[in-house]
């Protein structure tokens, strides 16, 4: 009799958020952090709390961890410096300013319509009256009543709870019943439990980890892409005919991915009680010198995709179990680390097809994706599978958040007899690993920087904080600036140094998001400008891109296989 292969597998969630803050007046600009958290993050956790067999990696951008912080502090303190969760508690919403009701109807309705929208018809509701009233710039919403906008607000925090949240605190059931003519009473208590999940957030997800039913990894701090700071000519590994930005390099590349690094270890630490052993880079962006930075820094593994995994072989050919399901040495001069890389049409299985089918079937086929792996393995191997996906996104996509997929998917996998879940920090100490020449410069889309570099907008986006560092230095050097303004200097470019900023200019993303974006980084540089004590260029004013009038992506993630 022939004796069943075996498989580990690892599912690793990637939960970041960019900083959304204008650190000039405090204030949230956009508020995808504390919604994602009251439904994603909070979601997410509960799983692998009620599976004791369950096991996964979280790996947390540490600027997610800050913004997480801030909010607590705003319940805490009772100080919302997010407009949005300042006007669910306003207790005179007949006082309301133009802006205020053009923001409530603009921002209030930013969720996936078949699942957070159309399935309750009070909510659907408002929405059509919103519709009907939003002719003439907005002048019309002065005609919608003091309740619309509390009906419409305590609906919208409401459809964005978490599954597992509804399930467990039967206020919600009530509410969700109750429909309309909401008070200030409810909308307090709504408010209340908000405060309460974003609170316990990282206490949870530490606890999970020192119960070993996790593992919790890093990226720099601000998610800058690695090879990029480091080289922008990184970028033709992959793409040979790139068009990079006018000027050599990032000015000083190295020692500002050092900053990240060194700062993401510090913050890691802090929150969580024991050092990270691996880091995802930002966008999986990988390449031999961002892996020596990595094994410098201390860690003991990192990932990338699949596409960056075949670049690096360049002769992979034929079956991916002959290649792709392994851990790999990667060694340079005076140190090494381990890499993992990516199933890329598994991954994308869950991040863009089981959102259509029954919760148990697509796990029932994800389960069967991977015997068929374990199956086709090289004799004497045990394939190791990572997964590596957004933690937050793909989920309202899903009906009730991906609760009956993920609650599936976690028992099968628990108990499955020949499938082992388990970390990255476990499978990187096989004693016998592959070792890898060279790394490809590339991330996880399409194996290639094309998502942040190469395209007009993209460049002028490089080109615009390059200058902005050029000045940082200058002022820096010139000795003009005390220490705090120093410090306050130093946090305000690394968040420009952000992927995400790069990420959004481009036709094929939608135009409303690249709106916000693209006016959120240009704001970001100004601030820059003036924390150094210089005026901003005027070029900071206009646009660097539209994006589309019309897209059917969510632009927030990407299919690559």
């Amino acid at each position: 009799m022939v004796e069943p292969k075996h498989l580990e597998l690892i599912l690793c969630w990637h939960m970041h958020q960019p900083d959304y803050r204008d650190h000039t007046s405090g204030e949230f600009a956009l508020p995808w952090t504390y919604l994602h958290a009251i439904k994603d993050y909070t979601d997410m956790a509960w799983y692998l709390e009620q599976m004791p067999g369950a096991r996964a990696v979280f790996n947390f951008v540490p600027i997610l961890l800050d913004q997480l912080e801030d909010y607590a502090d705003q319940f805490a303190t009772d100080s919302f410096r997010d407009p949005l969760l300042r006007l669910l508690t306003n207790p005179d919403l007949a006082a309301l300013t133009a802006t205020d009701r053009a923001l409530i109807v603009t921002n209030c309705f930013r969720c996936n319509q078949a699942t957070m929208i159309d399935s309750y018809p009070a909510y659907l509701r408002l929405q059509r009256a919103a519709a009907d009233f939003s002719e003439d710039d907005g002048a019309n919403l002065a005609y919608l009543s003091p309740q619309y906008f509390a009906d419409l607000l305590m609906w919208y925090h409401l459809t964005w709870l978490g599954e597992t949240v509804r399930r467990d605190d039967p206020r919600i059931a009530l509410w969700l019943k109750q429909g309309k003519h909401f008070s200030i009473e409810d909308r307090r208590a709504l408010l209340e439990l908000l405060g309460k999940l974003i609170a316990n957030l990282i206490p949870r997800y530490r606890a999970l980890q020192e119960s070993g039913r996790i593992e919790l990894s890093t990226t720099p701090h601000y998610h800058p892409i690695a090879p990029l700071l480091l080289d922008f000519a990184s970028a033709r590994d992959s793409w040979p005919d790139v068009n990079l930005p006018n000027g050599e390099n990032y000015p000083d590349g190295a020692a500002r991915l050092r900053y990240h690094v060194d700062s993401a270890r510090a913050s890691h630490s802090a929150r969580f009680g024991a050092a990270a052993q691996g880091i995802w880079p930002a966008e999986g962006g990988l390449s031999h010198s961002a892996a020596g930075v990595f094994a410098n820094a201390g860690f003991r593994w990192t990932a990338s995709g699949e596409a960056v995994l075949r670049h690096s072989l360049r002769e992979a050919a034929g079956e991916r179990e002959r290649y792709l399901y392994r851990p790999y040495r990667i060694t340079s001069a005076d140190s090494s680390i381990v890499g993992f890389f990516r199933d890329d049409r598994l991954s994308d299985k869950i991040g863009f097809e089981y959102a259509k089918w029954l919760g148990k079937d697509a796990a029932l086929d994800f389960i069967r994706e991977l015997e068929g792996i374990a199956d086709r393995a090289p004799k004497g191997e045990t394939p190791v599978v990572s997964i590596i996906m957004d933690g937050e996104n793909a989920w309202e996509y899903y009906p009730y958040n991906g609760f009956y997929f993920l609650s599936e998917l976690y028992t099968l996998l628990a108990a499955h007899p020949r499938i082992r879940l388990t970390t990255f920090g476990e499978a990187a100490q096989r004693e016998s690993l592959t070792n890898l020449a060279h790394v490809a410069a590339g991330s996880w889309v399409y194996g290639t920087f094309s998502t942040w570099i190469g395209d007009p907008a993209k460049n002028h986006a490089w080109a615009l904080l390059c200058s902005a560092k050029q000045a940082y230095d200058r002022e820096l050097a010139g000795g003009n600036l005390s220490d705090d303004e120093r410090n306050a200097a130093a946090r305000q470019l690394a968040s420009c140094e952000a992927s995400d900023w790069f990420w959004w200019p481009g036709d094929y993303n939608p135009s409303e998001s690249v709106k916000s974006f693209d006016e959120l980084y240009r704001r970001n540089l100004a601030n820059l400008y003036s924390l150094l004590k210089l005026p901003a260029p005027e070029i900071l004013r206009e646009p660097l891109s539209w994006g589309a009038a019309q897209s059917d992506l969510s632009g927030a993630m990407r299919r690559v296989s």
